[in-house]
């Protein structure tokens, strides 16, 4: 076990952390020696990141990320006060849904009332932390633990209900199927109290595959020769 875990990852931290679970996992191990240590990938602590996960909520991160540029560039500066300024219409051309239009209005009302302190956020604990977000419609456990794994960079953060790190874990695992929340909670026992960088290594997996899934079918193709003389036609 590392002798120090800090309160909030850095860069600095991944490249210990990474060794120290490459050395209890193989599999991680693995991740690690293909394709190196992780990006932290953190985000700025606040509201407009919140809105950003909520926009990322069962979408893929291309779209999400591009209705969040279209909600910057409509507020110029994304407060609660200039989201709840927009009616429904201007949130649909921007790429909300109605159901997250709602979540999102919901979030800058209670940020705005000051039921939600989101810079005290940063000084909670974890649970205080989940519980927090959670109370507010749209903000399930899978919101609040990404929050606390890339924008608080909290160490041991473990989003159970991700896809990606499912489909990552099924793949360096060999498993005939995606693990499900449960089993996923449980493969990553052995890597408390840096669950978060485990996620990070298998989110490196996940994307690296797939790059180079995508750079094989756009790698341009060798002509086949052509048939010389006598040759079967």
């Amino acid at each position: 076990m590392p002798t120090l875990v800090p309160h909030a990852l850095t860069e600095a931290d991944l490249p210990a952390a990474v060794a120290e679970l490459a050395a209890r996992d193989r599999a991680l191990a693995s991740i690690a020696a293909r394709y190196g240590v992780p990006p932290l990938w953190d985000r700025t602590p606040g509201f407009p990141s919140l809105v950003h996960l909520i926009l990322e909520q069962q979408v893929s991160l291309a779209s999400a990320q591009a209705a969040f540029d279209r909600l910057n560039a409509a507020t110029g500066e994304l407060t609660p006060g200039a989201l709840l300024a927009l009616d429904d219409g201007q949130l649909l051309a921007i790429g909300f849904s109605r159901q997250k239009a709602r979540y999102a209005r919901a979030l800058a009302t209670a940020v705005a009332d000051g039921e939600l302190d989101v810079a005290a956020l940063a000084r909670a604990e974890d649970d205080e932390v989940d519980r927090r977000l959670t109370a507010l419609p749209g903000i399930g456990p899978w919101t609040a633990t990404i929050y606390r794994l890339m924008v608080l960079c909290r160490p041991d953060a473990w989003p159970i209900h991700d896809i990606a790190l499912a489909q990552a874990l099924m793949e360096v695992r060999g498993l005939p199927a995606r693990p499900s929340p449960q089993e996923l909670d449980a493969a990553a026992d052995a890597w408390r109290p840096l669950r978060a960088v485990a996620a990070r290594l298998l989110w490196h997996h996940y994307l690296s595959v797939r790059a180079e899934r995508r750079a094989e079918r756009l790698r341009p193709r060798r002509p086949t020769p052509a048939a010389g003389p006598g040759a079967s036609r």
